[in-house]
């Protein structure tokens, strides 16, 4: 479908951004970009020169997707961690700050790049006392204190697999992704906190490991001075551990191909499945994309508010800005909690530089008003960073004006766990912006649309996103059934990834993304996409939030269902239904124009903003019986409201 006119607006970069850029022009990125793909092995060669390695790899890349075979400098031997530390530390940067910390009671924490490799050394050494080696998995489920990215770093130091888990996660979730990883050493918190309230993590800890039996030792960091129940012989805590260390541990030689992590991700079952990244490749694409997409400059603070259990807090919250030399802010807590304006006040605390976030938060942000955002200090941002979902032109166009004050530039990235790191993206200095879309193709990464038959879709034709060839940050497999990586990602069109996202492409080559492709409805013999439908409904001024799911229709086969939150000021109302209706038949069409609209004070969403269309798709289709897991929800008792208003509707 063509642009609508508003979608068509392009934004120079700032003069104060393009000037001191690391990639400072178009015409550097497509000269870049054209070597990236004419010969992607001895581009990635030459950045790959900037890792400290022990040996040298055989060749950069090898790759069959018919086979489901990726391996990226194989051969090379080099280890994450010391990557990440250790090289810092022959340079000036040994004494600048790698991570500030603030909890959500007000702790204060800051840690060099000499104090984090010593604590990550030494717990590394003590999971070598306790048995961890080479190869072992293990489980970290920790709420966002500064414990956290140390395991994480101590496992990639010793050669251990780590698999955060999300310390939101229900015993049940909790023991699933155990179970699945094989991992026998848990490292957790005695309590967390949530909006205030005491979480009691070791509790959840206990009874998901009633039905774990494989683990056989747990680490708890003490949160707080809370009494923790403990069981001999199997629970440490964390700060006596250290105590006993005498010599930190060196790193360990690791194969570029070695596994790093592994990070669960749910289908559209709600089911797990363990995503394993390897180390080389991983490491390179993180490191190169936070260098270039978020044009980091030395000594600038950066800020990611996703927490380090997604794939997000991996890539741009450890490993791309340590392996960087960045300083990483931390944060833990919600960005509206005690108040609205917590995102704000952190930034103008600790003159933020760089801020990653998500159109969840910033669509929070916009229901509570301008005037909390207006208060504070914010001329110390530069760039502006959107990730997790499509970023809606309005909300985007409201980051940038209110937030950035429109001389920050928004870089709108997209990417998946599956993937690594950025794949689509503007670069700050070099790409005219466009509201709503991606932007183009990050280095080595060649992205085409196709229709059903697997031929490739015209300009503006909406398809499905596949890339044609491997990058090094891409999954390896899904860890214990590497069946399941070929026929998820790479069966559906041959010789293909296949992302599982629909996108169309304008004739400038840039991407807009139309979300998932198993939310797009199929009403009266036509496709339409959900993401864009979501878009003209948030254009209104009375709506906060949507979410748009196909339901069974008589007629058309599969009708249009809005769940839709109000901003504050306006009212529940039939007359306001209607308004929405006729807003979605002007911006788009009679086709797309909603069968029903649900005004809703809430929407199933992760703890982690992420709004849950399944169990969406299962309400408007009348089969709530059926929701599947709820477990991961941030509040699962708004699932009755969902429900009881669709009853009240009917």
């Amino acid at each position: 479908m063509p642009r609508r006119p508003e979608e068509r607006e392009r934004i120079a970069p700032p003069e104060g951004v393009h000037t001191r850029a690391r990639i400072k022009s178009l015409e550097q990125y497509h000269e870049m970009y054209r070597r990236s793909v004419e010969d992607p092995g001895s581009f990635w060669e030459a950045f790959a020169e900037e890792l400290d390695w022990y040996n040298r790899w055989d060749t950069a890349c090898e790759a069959d997707f018919e086979k489901a075979q990726v391996k990226w400098f194989a051969g090379g031997k080099l280890n994450a961690a010391e990557n990440c530390l250790d090289r810092h530390l022959r340079t000036p940067r040994r004494t600048h700050t790698a991570i500030l910390w603030e909890g959500e009671r007000g702790e204060r924490r800051r840690y060099s790049y000499e104090e984090l490799h010593r604590e990550v050394s030494r717990f590394a050494q003590v999971l070598k006392d306790l048995g961890v080696k080479k190869g072992d998995r293990v489980a970290i489920y920790l709420p966002l204190v500064p414990e956290l990215p140390m395991a994480m770093l101590a496992c990639a130091r010793i050669g251990a697999v780590h698999s955060v888990i999300f310390r939101g996660f229900s015993p049940e979730s909790l023991c699933e992704r155990i179970t699945d990883c094989g991992a026998a050493t848990l490292i957790t918190s005695n309590v967390g906190f949530r909006r205030g309230a005491l979480i009691p993590t070791k509790g959840y800890a206990d009874s998901a490991l009633k039905a774990c039996p494989g683990v056989k030792q747990v680490i708890v960091v003490r949160r707080t001075e809370d009494s923790t129940e403990m069981t001999k012989g199997r629970d440490w805590f964390w700060d006596e551990l250290l105590e006993k260390v005498d010599v930190p541990s060196d790193p360990e030689v690791m194969d570029a191909e070695d596994p790093l992590f592994i990070l669960h991700t749910s289908g559209s079952t709600g089911k797990p499945k363990g995503v394993l990244h390897a180390t080389a490749g991983y490491l390179l694409h993180t490191l190169k994309s936070f260098e270039w997409v978020f044009d980091y400059q030395d000594d600038e603070v950066y800020w990611c508010t996703e927490d380090l259990s997604w794939i997000v807090g991996h890539s741009y919250g450890v490993y791309g800005p340590l392996c960087a030399g960045a300083t990483v802010l931390l944060v833990e807590g919600e960005p509206h909690y005690p108040k609205p304006d917590r995102l704000w006040e952190v930034v103008e605390k600790y003159r933020v530089n760089i801020l990653y976030t998500t159109p969840d938060v910033l669509r929070s942000s916009i229901r509570e008003g301008e005037d909390w955002v207006r208060r504070h200090d914010l001329s110390s941002l530069r760039i502006l960073g959107s990730v997790g979902e499509p970023i809606n032109p309005d909300v985007w166009r409201w980051y940038y004006r209110v937030v950035g004050k429109e001389r920050c530039p928004v870089v709108d990235t997209w990417w998946q766990t599956e993937t690594g790191g950025i794949m689509i993206t503007p670069l700050p200095g070099a790409t005219p912006l466009k509201p709503g879309s991606a932007g183009l193709p990050f280095f080595g990464v060649e992205p085409l649309i196709l229709r059903d038959d697997g031929t490739e879709c015209g300009v503006n034709e909406g398809g499905y996103l596949v890339i044609k060839r491997a990058w090094p940050g891409m999954m390896r497999t899904v860890y214990g059934k590497p069946g399941r990586f070929w026929e998820l990602y790479l069966s559906q069109f041959p010789g293909f990834y296949f992302t599982g996202d629909g996108a169309e492409k304008d004739d400038e080559g840039y991407y807009w993304l139309l979300g998932r492709v198993d939310d797009v409805i199929r009403s009266s013999g036509h496709r339409l996409g959900t993401t864009e439908i979501e878009n003209a409904l948030i254009s209104h001024e009375a709506v906060a939030e949507t979410a748009v799911v196909p339901f069974p229709h008589p007629l058309k086969g599969q009708g249009i269902y809005a769940f839709v939150t109000l901003r504050a000021g306006f009212k529940k109302s039939e007359e306001i239904k209607q308004t929405l209706m006729a807003h979605v038949l002007r911006k788009i069409g009679p086709l797309a124009t909603p069968d029903k609209i649900q005004l809703v004070d809430g929407l199933s969403k992760t703890l982690s903003g992420k709004i849950v269309r399944r169990i969406l798709r299962k309400i408007a289709a009348g089969e709530a019986d059926n929701l599947g897991d709820t477990s991961t929800l941030a509040d699962p008792s708004v699932i009755k409201d969902l429900i009881q208003g669709r009853q009240e509707d009917h």
